[in-house]
């Protein structure tokens, strides 16, 4: 997917432009907003395997901690630390696996309105593997060796982009976020004697959240 990884590597270039015109902006007299906070959701995730492997969705959990500091109206920045269960489930219920990720993404925070508002993440995201488990296998294949060894690939980076609402009341903020990831990296090894030439985890995730405001705004 050579096309797809450029295209990834410029939005996540493009993120850091950004996030560090906005460090650098002038307030203009807007005062800065700063949250602190939890979100907590689930997932479903899959791998984009070439060869093509046939597979669904595999639900996971995932939740974390939210930072959002806001210093120009209607534009903002957010970071999150976050745990995030991944893997892929194959059809005919032959073979699941699932991969357990600490995620870091760097977001650039779009919102319009005030009291209630709509909001749109961008940015670049960062993950490292910490476990993983055969959770289901039981249709042998010629990717079965594939598929009993390791992650090879902790380290994992990509591209995340979500969209929700949120509702203000007095110092707290109530919200509802739908967010869409994809890889620009293999899980696993693509080396000419492997079977997988790509191998690209892709999860789509829907969460709640709850954020306390540490200012007076």
């Amino acid at each position: 997917m050579p096309f797809l990884k450029s295209k990834i590597r410029f939005v996540i270039l493009s993120s850091f432009v950004l996030l560090g015109f906005l460090v650098q902006a002038q307030h203009n007299g807007f005062k800065n907003e700063v949250y602190i906070g939890v979100n907590a959701g689930m997932n479903g995730s899959m791998v984009y395997f070439k060869p093509d492997v046939p597979q669904g969705y595999l639900v996971g959990r995932q939740g974390g901690l939210v930072f959002r500091y806001i210093n120009e109206k209607n534009v903002g920045l957010q970071a999150e630390i976050n745990y995030s269960e991944r893997g892929w489930s194959e059809i005919n219920n032959s073979f699941d696996k699932r991969l357990n990720y600490i995620e870091v993404p760097f977001l650039t925070h779009l919102y319009f309105g005030n009291n209630v508002r709509f909001f749109f993440n961008l940015g670049p995201k960062f993950s490292y593997l910490i476990s993983e488990k055969t959770l289901l296998n039981t249709n042998p294949s010629s990717t079965q060796e594939q598929h009993i060894q390791d992650v090879q690939n902790k380290f994992d980076y990509g591209l995340a982009a979500g969209i929700g609402c949120m509702f203000k009341i007095k110092k707290q903020v109530f919200q509802l976020e739908s967010r869409g990831n994809i890889s620009a990296n293999n899980i696993f090894s693509n080396n000419i004697k492997d079977y997988f030439d790509n191998s690209h985890l892709i999860h789509a995730s829907i969460t709640i959240g709850w954020l306390m405001s540490l200012n007076n705004k």
